[in-house]
């Protein structure tokens, strides 16, 4: 309904698993690796849990993307069975023949008898075979303990089944109880799924948006998009449920944007909960404690707010300038400061000027973005050189083996996920300075490493440099001199060669294939990116192409060891 009234060529937020819209975070990556290095771990368990709601279906489908051929699949989605009932369900799934000994009464015996040959017939021709189990918190007891004996068979080398549970977080109690704990020593590796973080949200939304066609500004106001992260916890489902309604109460309103306010109802309705929490009844002291609770809660947006760059920081705290105002981040400041100029902690604590303010002198030193200097920095991160008058840097770097990629709404993560050195456009909290262009030079947990002109580099925390990043960005990777120019590297010969050979290295192609079909390289290209939390969609596209580079040893700069 609201889809054409804001241009969109499909709704963006629907509950179907939709594989156009697959968002990978970080810990959906993390999740995938625990399950694909179950696969040759040998046998035994691996446990995948999470929330409601958070991805563990998404997961399991990229699992079962990646799921080698050598591999046979038995999937168990409704694991409300009896002992009986699941061995003839495993049985079905592998394609097992079983029949009763005796005519309408079949055992255990008449199940596990003809598993076990298929088992050991299938590990001789050297495949392995995985059972899944979602929804695995529905497990009776009785059918656990009949997985753990399903685990011993085997042979002298290796045991012939592994089983992979997927359950909510009850499943991690159940298998703590004492009467388990023979299974709980067999799971070999185990996953929590844990809900999206505040920049996490903001992506997810901004992802399904872009492929739904979105082109224009983005629907939400950035308050409206806080909100949504608070109020729907993170979790994936409940950031659709909740946007989607959002969205229809925009258009009913007659207006292109989303507010607070409209989060706030479109909440109520959906969760059938108030969005904020009911004022208690009671003595002073309740109402006291409630006051204080919100005030805390606000504090608690504020700073959130301010950290991710949703609205500007305070010009000033009780008639003080804002460089004197108090800051949760100003303690460690200091040190980090006096460590870049070999002064000692205390005495960074007594004279160094805080981290905005040493942030705020390091940006005015550097140059406007997007000018020749500041493409000189970046690079010199990839140690190339670019005269200092270039109107075309990209073009000055192709000769050299480098190609460029810009984007005005990268962010942290994708940052992280690509792992090298990135020219940043910061837009200082002094806005008649203009916008200035530094290198990320390393990104270390809640880090940064900026460098600048003459060398000089400047460490601070990510939450003080996010405010002044909107996600404009560009960076560098490397490609040979004659791969094709446009988004279809594999348009020439060479190029499609060379496409198949980075396959190859990254372990997403045979080694030594070559003059495979276009359908097939696509096909290649569609499991890399998958196995990489990108988009899937078959095109070898820049971001693809860097993934592919550091997948296949390319020596390039990385973000995490520094230039």
């Amino acid at each position: 309904m609201y889809a054409a009234f804001l241009g969109l060529a499909h709704a963006p937020f629907s509950i179907a698993p939709d594989p156009r819209y697959l968002f990978m975070s970080e810990r959906h990556r993390e999740a995938l690796a625990h399950l694909l290095y179950g696969l040759d771990a040998g046998g035994g368990f691996v446990l995948l849990t999470g929330e409601i709601g958070t991805g563990k279906t998404t997961v399991c489908r990229c699992f079962l993307e990646q799921i080698p051929a050598h591999c046979n699949v038995a999937y168990i989605f409704n694991p409300k069975l009896t002992v009986p009932e699941l061995l003839r369900s495993i049985c079905d799934e592998f394609g097992v023949v079983h029949r009763p000994a005796v005519p309408g009464a079949e055992t255990v015996k008449d199940c596990l008898d003809p598993l076990n040959e298929f088992l050991l017939q299938q590990h001789a021709a050297g495949r392995n075979n995985v059972l899944i189990i979602d929804e695995a918190q529905n497990l009776a007891p009785d059918v656990l303990e009949q997985l753990r004996l399903l685990t011993n068979l085997e042979t002298s080398e290796r045991k012939l089944l592994q089983i992979i549970l997927i359950g909510q977080p009850e499943l991690r109690a159940m298998l703590a109880r004492p009467e388990l704990e023979q299974l709980a020593q067999r799971v070999i590796a185990r996953y929590h799924l844990q809900a999206l973080g505040p920049e996490e949200t903001r992506q997810y939304i901004a992802h399904r948006l872009a492929v739904a066609g979105l082109q224009g500004p983005p629907p939400f106001q950035r308050r409206a998009l806080a909100r949504v992260h608070a109020l729907a916890g993170g979790v994936p489902r409940r950031i659709n449920l909740l946007c989607d309604r959002a969205l229809l109460g925009a258009y009913a309103a007659g207006v292109r944007e989303v507010s607070d306010a409209m989060v706030r109802k479109a909440a109520r309705e959906v969760f059938d909960a108030n969005a904020a929490a009911p004022r208690p009844a009671g003595g002073r002291a309740r109402w006291w404690a409630a006051g204080a609770g919100g005030l805390l809660g606000a504090a608690a947006v504020a700073g959130l707010g301010w950290s991710m760059g949703w609205w500007p920081q305070p010009a000033a705290v009780a008639g003080r300038p804002a460089a004197q105002a108090p800051a949760p981040q100003a303690s460690a400041a200091p040190v980090a400061a006096a460590a870049a100029s070999g002064a000692s902690a205390p005495q960074a604590a007594a004279s160094a000027p805080a981290v905005p303010l040493t942030l705020a002198r390091f940006l005015s030193a550097q140059p406007a973005a997007d000018t020749a200097p500041a493409w000189q920095l970046l690079a010199q991160a990839w140690q190339a050189s670019l005269p200092a008058d270039v109107a075309d840097p990209c073009a000055v770097l192709a000769p050299e083996g480098l190609r460029c990629w810009r984007s005005r709404r990268a962010s942290l993560n994708l940052l992280r996920l690509l792992d090298r050195p990135a020219l940043l456009t910061l837009q200082p909290s002094d806005a008649q300075q203009g916008a200035r262009g530094a290198v990320l030079l390393r990104l270390d947990g809640a880090m940064a490493t900026l460098q600048g002109v003459d060398g000089a580099t400047l460490q601070v925390p990510v939450v003080e440099l996010a405010p002044l990043w909107h996600g404009e960005t560009a960076t560098l990777w490397k490609a040979p001199a004659n791969l094709p120019a446009g988004d279809d590297v594999a348009a020439t010969a060479a190029g499609a060669a060379w496409l198949d050979r980075q396959l190859a290295l990254a372990g997403a192609a045979p080694a030594g294939s070559r003059g495979v079909s276009p359908e097939v390289r696509r096909a290649r290209v569609h499991q890399f990116q998958l196995g990489q939390g990108l988009t899937p969609d078959g095109q070898a596209g820049p971001l693809t192409l860097m993934l592919l580079n550091r997948a296949a040893g390319v020596q390039e700069p990385r973000l995490r060891g520094g230039a």
